[in-house]
């Protein structure tokens, strides 16, 4: 698979985000912080988690539209493999998708044939949705056909749940996010996540800038719409606000829905709703 170079410089990137910040300051909004609210990934993906922890973590998006019945419920739950059967079990309302991170998640540094198993595993105790790490060590030696025949794999092992493959951007070059987008989403990524938030680098508006970029023109190519997810170090409602405008302006309005975008998050859903409702608020 051969690739072009990323259309724009690092340069030209940030250039085009100091209009971006301008307007995303303009949309913080009480609308636009809810529709940020509906599109968050309700994230647990501790070491210390347990059956009882999520169990408790999913009842808190039980009780939320009890508690705030004016606002739309978050997007997904999103845990380990294992937990998923917790989460479905505990899950009363609808509309919430049911997310597992797999596939050796964080490292993928394992068989491929366990990435899929475990991807399978995952979906056939309640996951719709999952949440893999492109294999670095395949993409990073520039060896583009063993990445795209895992995701491919993994896709294939998962029916019709979606699929998000992280990239792992604060590790990539320019350049590299561009081609990791690129052949994620010709290998069968319905979204594509920046991080996984478990190493020091995490999501960026200039990885997200990219990666937006390259999912216009996959879908001006083929008409395919692919998702977009930002993920890791996102606490603020400002910072959350900064990647739904890079989407708003690159993508458009269609993709400010949680079809097709996500935001993994585990404290930003607290601060959100403290800004929107202006005091302070720890529902979950």
């Amino acid at each position: 698979m051969i690739i072009e170079p990323c259309p724009l410089s690092i340069g030209d990137i940030r250039d085009e985000l100091e209009g971006i910040r301008e307007l995303a300051a303009k949309n913080r909004t009480p609308e636009m912080l809810k529709q940020a609210f509906s599109c968050i990934d309700l994230t647990t993906l501790n070491s210390t988690d347990t059956v009882s922890h999520v169990k408790t973590f999913t009842e808190k998006v039980n009780r939320f539209p009890e508690v705030f019945p004016e606002m739309k419920n978050v997007a997904a739950i999103c845990v380990y493999p294992n937990m998923a059967a917790a989460v479905k079990n505990a899950l009363t309302v609808p509309g919430i998708n049911i997310a597992a991170v797999g596939a050796g998640f964080p490292s993928s540094m394992t068989f491929p044939e366990v990435k899929a198993e475990e991807c399978r595993l995952a979906v056939a105790a309640g996951a719709n949705e999952i949440d893999i790490v492109i294999p670095l060590w395949a993409f990073l030696e520039g060896n583009d056909e063993a990445c795209s025949q895992e995701i491919s794999t993994i896709k294939k092992a998962i029916g019709n749940a979606h699929l998000k493959v992280i990239l792992e951007t604060g590790v990539l070059s320019t350049d590299q996010i561009w081609q990791a987008s690129l052949l994620a989403m010709e290998a069968g990524a319905d979204f594509i996540k920046t991080s996984t938030g478990k190493l020091p680098q995490a999501a960026t508006p200039e990885a997200a800038f990219v990666m937006c970029l390259a999912i216009k023109q996959r879908y001006e190519e083929t008409g395919q719409k692919i998702g977009f997810k930002p993920a890791g170090g996102i606490f603020t409602p400002d910072e959350a606000l900064v990647y739904l405008t890079i989407v708003q302006e690159i993508l458009g309005s269609d993709w400010l829905t949680p079809e097709l975008f996500r935001i993994g998050a585990s404290r930003l859903a607290n601060n959100v709703l403290s800004e929107i409702f202006q005091r302070d608020i720890k529902h979950f």
